[in-house]
């Protein structure tokens, strides 16, 4: 069912960690060939590209490719009331949590007459895109619109794959939680062919190109961020979801089961990872993991996750060992059910969102946590970070010096411009005193 490594008694270095965390093999340059193509499509095709995209790989052709506002509006009406009241509570609590990810603008005072402002600014434009595949998002929906708006961003665009169920058109629930935010540019394109015009813009449709693209997908949207990085920010090239759960001897196999199983489901190459210094533990959680699948609705695709390389019982001396492993891997969504779970955090510094304790899944933070669930997989967590209003900020310094101030620091300019042997750079310093009264 779900392997086991062991590796007690062993005393690895951080390159032999990265060897041994378990991994999918599917690999986000595996279909660079393939989606350079879709891409290259939807900039000489337009909309017609992505209308036999859609059909392709979506098995429909959308009616219209940008969704009608009086779709948004009927979608958002037909909400149900449970749904749309846990959509509500979701954004309130969201956009709370992102806004102290704002920094507030500094004004520093170098010198008299010197002064420097730190302010961020949002970027003008972006474009969200939420999966569509074997599940429905609006959880995704709010993740980036929320944080777009809480960063100041004034134009949003979203994207979000044709559904055949719903004659071609964005899956209702999306275009009721778009519109629920007041976002009313929606377009039914999905894959590597909406990350392309997000990125270049679609003329005949109106879209004009983004600066920033996020969001989750699949491997052909992993790949297609990467291959327009540059052109447009991107957040990361967000994979296969992950779960890693560190353990000791208190924590209580049934929870870690089910969260284990909850993020399985998503996807056949989910990565589900228990690490623990309990071997009875691992044992417990081995044994009661067929009965929980097989009680649940994708059982299917939750025992090829388990299953695969990607998933592991992982066997340590101790805690400390298991930091340093979840390091190494550096989960995309991290539990800590220990018995002192505040003196093993510190310790933790590469995830993209970590749950503490027995009543923090990550189901809570994949919906209503007030965090954001669009994180960094594949272990990009130890150089990025997940989606917040920050991803849409540019950090950028106003520098003001008046004349006094810049006479004080002439000279030491002209010095170090002869010393690089750019000594244009210190005669405009110069040619700021050439009056006769200097």
């Amino acid at each position: 069912m779900i392997q086991t490594l062991d590796l007690r008694g062993r005393v690895l270095s951080t390159a032999e960690l990265l060897a041994v965390v378990p991994r999918s093999a599917s690999d986000v340059g595996s279909s660079v060939d393939a989606v350079a193509a879709l891409i290259a499509d939807v900039r000489a095709r337009g909309a017609a590209a992505l209308l036999d995209q859609a059909e392709r790989f979506d098995r429909v052709r959308p009616p219209h490719v940008r969704v009608p506002l009086d779709a948004l509006r009927e979608a958002e009406v037909a909400l149900e009331p449970a749904v749309r009241e846990a959509l509500v509570e979701a954004i309130d609590r969201v956009r709370r949590g992102t806004a102290a990810q704002v920094p507030p603008t500094i004004s520093t005072e170098i010198a008299p007459g010197a002064r420097i402002v730190q302010r961020w600014q949002p970027v003008d434009r972006v474009g969200l895109y939420v999966p569509g595949g074997k599940a429905v998002y609006p959880s995704s929906v709010v993740m980036n619109v929320v944080a777009a708006q809480v960063a100041g961003v004034p134009s949003i665009a979203l994207a979000s794959p044709a559904q055949a169920e719903f004659g071609g058109s964005v899956h209702p629930t999306i275009l009721g939680a778009a519109h629920l935010l007041g976002v009313d540019e929606v377009y039914a394109m999905g894959g590597a062919g909406a990350i392309g015009a997000l990125a270049y813009g679609v003329a005949e449709l109106g879209l004009e190109p983004v600066q920033v693209i996020t969001g989750p997908g699949n491997l052909f949207v992993a790949t297609a961020k990467r291959a327009v990085k540059g052109v447009v920010g991107i957040d990361s090239e967000a994979g296969p979801t992950e779960i890693l759960v560190i353990a000791d001897d208190s924590a209580s196999p049934e929870l870690i089961v089910a969260d284990l199983v909850s993020q399985a489901e998503h996807d056949e190459l989910a990565g589900a990872v228990l690490v623990t210094d309990s071997p009875e533990l691992a044992a417990a959680v081995e044994a009661a993991l067929p009965a929980a699948i097989a009680a649940t609705r994708h059982r299917e695709r939750i025992e090829v996750a388990l299953a695969g390389p990607q998933s592991a019982l992982v066997l340590v001396d101790n805690l400390a060992d298991a930091a340093r492993f979840s390091n190494a891997y550096a989960p995309e969504h991290l539990e800590v059910q220990v018995r002192d779970p505040h003196d093993l955090v510190p310790s933790l510094t590469s995830a993209g969102a970590i749950f503490v304790g027995d009543h923090t899944p990550v189901s809570l933070g994949d919906y209503i946590a007030g965090s954001n669930h669009v994180l960094p997989t594949g272990g990009q967590a130890r150089f990025a970070s997940g989606l917040g209003a920050y991803s849409f900020l540019r950090p950028q310094q106003i520098v003001e010096y008046d004349r006094a101030a810049l006479r004080e620091v002439a000279d030491r300019v002209v010095v170090l411009s002869d010393a690089e042997q750019l000594p244009a750079h210190g005669e405009a310093v110069r040619a700021r005193f050439r009056a006769a009264d200097d």
